[in-house]
């Protein structure tokens, strides 16, 4: 698995390799990985590496020692850019932006010059099982850490108060070396929040491919990279996996960074030699700075006040306390009612990509110890607060024989709403026309669509607050008293034009359409006969399918 290019804070162009060694790594004969711990899921290039060791090996720090390596270029000031960004964001977080001004992380004589010797010394006093080579190299970065770069440093010691303990108890859970908790410091300088050019994101630098397979939920939402304890256990897997095939801690950490196929290749290249420092050269530029760098942070973090470096305080809250929800849930609800900084709960919380803990299933969230009674006293209010605003139900279920009462239009102001239900003969344009409405009005409050209406059916009609009573009798009228309100007559026996002939029987009358009819207007010939039964007795479904000389039957209305 290629992983990436990572943040690696320390990695310089030209990197040197001047050194002179102090103190050479014993050459560890590693016994042959066997194929059935290759990872194949994590790489497209076989891990079951040949070791073939010559009898005779010269190891390659004694060999730098003896023959100095021109360089073109030296260690200077420069650092990668992926972590120059990532402090830059480091440094506008919340709990950076309210660090407690009155702590102060000036100290004097902060260039504190030491022998080889003693550097040697203390590495040894530092209890590992990862060996902590020292060269001029890890001398480099050392100086970078503890002189040129101090700022940041104080900055990620703060920090590691509260991400430490995390990666400390998952490590030992797991049963892996507590050193790699330092693994951060590098990959993102603990910026939870830190995004790569490649697409790594979080604290342990995942990608989006490596994430899933390590079970991290992805999605609009969520990203569980960014999630301090999911992503520390999938980091943890990984590593563990790494060892199973390498044996060899600064191999996993090497290919950590720039995954095992450039490490496998590496070790092809030189021979089957599986000493990191032997295949240093034959390692991708980024990544040779890699292990020093991360044994400088092991260094640095121990002996900081050797070298007049203190962690800055912040106002980060250090105890915390988790709460699982399994309702949809805005931090903006949380913030409100509890009275919590919106901006602290996005870096308690930054698996949230926008501010939504989405429901469904239980997602954590963390809250300072203090306000975790106080949520739970008021979850009740927290959840209810404009929960519309915020989690709008309109639309979430559709019920397409249920559109009458789904529709929801905007009432007219000032207006009364009264209720007409309809009878046999009545039609949009007659009741608009008795209500002195607009027929797209009558239309828009009801949802009728075609002019189709049902006898029975109950329709919303808005009329003047004073004349509320008035209209609200039409229930009770006959259609000849409605007709009468507009000044219209209706006589007992209507006669219908030559178009119409009665049937045998006497029970219908068939009428013959000519040009300009609909079935409204031809309804209105017949009183007591609505458009509706009109088309529902001729078995008529599309109101604009009438053709002129089509014979129509229709049922008089005693």
């Amino acid at each position: 698995m290629r992983r990436k290019i990572f943040f690696i804070p320390l990695i310089l162009l030209g990197t040197a390799f001047a050194c002179s060694t102090i103190k050479p790594s014993t050459t560890i004969k590693e016994d042959k990985v066997a194929s059935e711990n290759t990872l194949s899921e994590l790489d497209t290039v076989s891990t079951d590496i040949a070791v073939s060791e010559p009898v005779s090996e010269t190891d390659t720090l004694a060999f730098l020692k003896l023959n100095n390596v021109d360089v073109r270029y030296d260690l200077d000031d420069d650092i990668n850019s992926n972590f120059s960004s990532n402090l830059d964001s480091l440094l506008h977080l919340w709990y950076i932006k309210n660090t407690d001004s009155n702590y102060s992380s000036e100290r004097v004589n902060t260039n504190v010059t030491l022998s080889d010797s003693v550097y040697i010394q203390r590495l040894q006093q530092i209890p590992s099982l990862i060996d902590l080579s020292y060269n001029k190299i890890v001398k480099n970065y050392i100086k970078l850490y503890s002189e040129k770069r101090r700022s940041q440093v104080e900055y990620m010691m703060g920090l590691s108060e509260y991400y430490f303990p995390i990666f400390e108890e998952i490590l030992d859970k797991e049963g892996l070396p507590q050193e790699l908790k330092y693994l951060p410091i590098i990959e993102s300088a603990l910026n939870p929040k830190a995004l790569s050019r490649a697409g790594a994101s979080g604290l342990w630098q995942f990608m989006y491919g490596t994430g899933r397979m390590y079970k991290l939920d992805i999605n609009s939402f969520v990203d569980e990279r960014r999630d301090p304890v999911k992503s520390s256990y999938a980091a943890v897997k990984y590593l563990k996996d790494m060892y199973k095939v390498y044996g060899n801690w600064h191999l996993v950490i090497a290919a950590y960074n720039c995954g095992p196929g450039n490490v496998n290749k590496a070790i092809r290249r030189s021979g089957g030699k599986r000493n990191y420092w032997d295949i240093y050269y034959r390692l991708p530029r980024e990544t040779r700075g890699y292990v020093p760098a991360f044994i400088a942070a092991i260094y640095t973090f121990n002996y900081h006040k050797e070298h007049n470096l203190y962690p800055k305080k912040s106002n980060f809250p250090i105890a915390c306390d988790t709460l699982m929800i399994d309702e949809t849930l805005h931090f903006d609800q949380v913030s409100k009612v509890i009275n919590i900084p919106k901006e602290q709960l996005r870096d308690l919380n930054p698996q949230y990509r926008a501010d939504i803990l989405p429901g469904g299933k239980a997602y954590s969230l963390k809250l300072p110890l203090k306000l975790t009674s106080k949520f739970i006293d008021n979850q009740d209010s927290i959840f209810a607060y404009k929960k519309d605003y915020y989690f709008s139900q309109k639309d979430k279920v559709v019920n397409p024989s249920d559109r009458y009462q789904k529709f929801a239009h905007v009432a007219p102001k000032d207006k009364a709403k009264v209720y007409y239900k309809v009878k046999p003969g009545d039609a949009v344009g007659l009741i608009a026309s008795w209500f002195h409405i607009r027929t797209s009005d009558l239309r828009y409050w009801n949802n009728i669509r075609r002019n189709l209406i049902k006898v029975g059916q109950k329709l919303v009609v808005y009329v003047p607050k004073s004349k509320a009573d008035y209209y609200g009798s039409f229930n009770s009228m006959s259609y000849a008293q409605k007709q009468a309100t507009l000044g219209k007559s209706v006589s007992t026996t209507t006669t219908v034009a030559k178009s119409t002939t009665e049937s045998e029987d006497g029970s219908y009358v068939y009428y013959t359409v000519r040009r300009g009819d609909n079935f409204w207007t031809i309804a209105k010939k017949f009183p007591g006969v609505s458009n509706y039964d009109i088309m529902k007795l001729n078995n008529i479904n599309d109101a604009g399918s009438l053709r002129v000389g089509q014979k129509l039957r229709i049922k008089r209305k005693s």
